[in-house]
């Protein structure tokens, strides 16, 4: 029951919210339901469930994990939502073409979407069947899409029909993955994925290695990984900040998500090398794809979005070199949820004070929003991996890891491309932050609800540098496993 509650809650609450005409109750909806979602995911911390409904719904401990990052994100983007709206409503903004839209802005639509959104990703999280799974993941793709139209400017129509083109076309090749996969399984085993990881040895090989293609192409295309990322930069760009943040620390992992459970598959059926060696070349190529933009980058949600490409990259390195580099690769999936949600909630508040996302025109940031301004410093240090800060700890896990299993070239080519992003964000972060603040802009009194959630999540960034919980150090020692990896790591 809790496995359907977390999916029907909030698609009841987002029903509502299309409903309701006052914003007020609207906004209480929203963040009483990313309340009770939060609940539930954590009680499961305690009672994890293996199967329902026939295997159709599942929740295991890489399942668990995905959920949990996804609500959590999501309740601090609902109380920070809060703030937005009701500040964007006062200031009544009239001279900036995307701020003006805010005071007759269809807020209930863009609340609805949003918690049926948050259901979509929960379906993604709890699925135990691949054709489920899809559905889910597709759902993600149209309850998303109006969040990013959001302003209604061509610029954002431009990205939402890129959003949707580009990544329907993603899924159309995982959908033949999973008819590539139903092929490998014969009459004998059905799309269940319990069924066949514990089956993986009659499954044809071939077919198998062929529907692990289309389903890495497939979703990573929505996982932004190179060079099927082209929607990405736009779509970051144009939504709200909000929207940003749980596209780039929730959404990205669910396709991530998809990717896994198949690969799952191809390692209890023996063929994880050639998977592996997939993973290589499309980590690779997203951190350099990544590095090659983020170098002459003036807008700088766009500067986030590219970030985010690179880190989808680091991920599938991680599984590439295998071995404790899965350990890595779990933990930077947290680290860089987290680190990037809080990015993009400061970059909200830095974009409604100064009107502007280009890094050119934005000066004085630690004069004008004291606060905002600290956020911002110590989310550019954590996201090019500075220690203390967590990303570095996952980061060295997985270059350790591929010192440790020989591929030395690899480690080097993954420094280089570290250093090459670290001098690119560092111009652009580093001259936004200092210097005189622009002719105009003068000090701000921030909101205390947009400076809650990143204030929250910029304390689990630098604590998860330093300190791994033991419930999460043994989950996550466990997902390795499960995913192929050794349990000798750094807990």
């Amino acid at each position: 029951m809790i496995l359907l509650g977390l999916i029907i809650i909030p698609a009841i609450a987002g029903i509502i919210s299309f409903f309701v005409r006052q914003s007020n109750w609207r906004r209480f909806i929203l963040v009483l339901a990313a309340i009770i979602h939060t609940g539930l995911t954590l009680s499961l911390w305690w009672f994890l469930p293996v199967s329902f409904y026939g295997g159709w719904l599942m929740l295991d401990n890489l399942g668990l994990f995905f959920l949990s990052i996804t609500s959590v994100l999501f309740l601090c983007v609902s109380i920070y939502a809060v703030g937005y709206f009701r500040q964007e409503t006062t200031d009544k903004i009239q001279d900036f073409e995307e701020d003006a839209f805010f005071t007759n802005a269809p807020e209930a639509r863009f609340k609805g979407c949003l918690l049926l959104f948050l259901s979509a990703m929960s379906l993604v999280c709890v699925s135990g069947h691949f054709g489920l799974q899809w559905v889910a993941i597709e759902a993600t793709t149209l309850a998303s899409a109006p969040l990013i139209y959001y302003h209604r400017h061509h610029r954002s129509l431009e990205a939402s029909w890129k959003y949707l083109l580009i990544c329907s076309v993603g899924i159309a090749l995982a959908l033949m993955g999973n008819f590539l996969l139903v092929v490998a399984g014969g009459e004998v085993l059905p799309l269940y994925m319990q069924t066949m990881i514990e089956n993986a040895a009659q499954i044809s090989t071939p077919w198998l290695k062929a529907s692990f293609i289309f389903f890495l192409v497939g979703y990573g295309t929505k996982m932004g990984l190179a060079p099927l990322h082209t929607w990405l930069p736009d779509a970051h760009s144009e939504a709200p900040s909000l929207v940003s943040a749980l596209l780039s620390g929730t959404l990205l992992n669910c396709s991530f998500l998809g990717i896994l459970r198949v690969w799952q598959v191809c390692v209890a059926s023996g063929n994880g090398a050639f998977c592996q060696e997939l993973f290589l070349v499309f980590g690779l190529l997203s951190m350099a794809v990544a590095a090659v933009f983020i170098l002459g980058q003036k807008d700088y949600k766009r500067m986030l979005a590219y970030s985010s490409v690179e880190h989808m990259g680091i991920l599938a390195l991680g599984m590439g070199i295998g071995g404790t580099a899965i350990f890595g690769a779990m933990l930077h999936t947290l680290n860089h949820s987290i680190t990037k949600a809080m990015l993009f909630l400061t970059a909200g508040n830095i974009l409604r004070v100064y009107k502007t996302k280009s890094c050119d025109e934005v000066r004085g940031v630690l004069r004008v929003l004291p606060v905002s301004g600290m956020l911002w410093m110590a989310g550019f240090f954590a996201i090019v991996g500075f220690p203390p800060f967590s990303i570095f700890l996952s980061e060295f896990t997985i270059t350790k890891s591929a010192l440790d299993r020989g591929m030395t070239a690899v480690a080097v080519i993954f420094l280089a491309l570290l250093a090459i992003i670290f001098i690119g964000m560092s111009r652009s972060f580093l001259g936004m932050a200092q210097g005189d603040e622009p002719e105009g802009i003068k000090r701000k009194t921030e909101s205390f609800l947009c400076l809650l959630p990143p204030i929250v999540l910029s304390i689990f960034i630098i604590l998860g540098g330093v300190y791994i919980p033991s419930a999460l150090s043994s989950l996550l020692h466990e997902i390795a496993g499960q995913l192929g990896g050794f349990l000798t790591v750094i807990s």
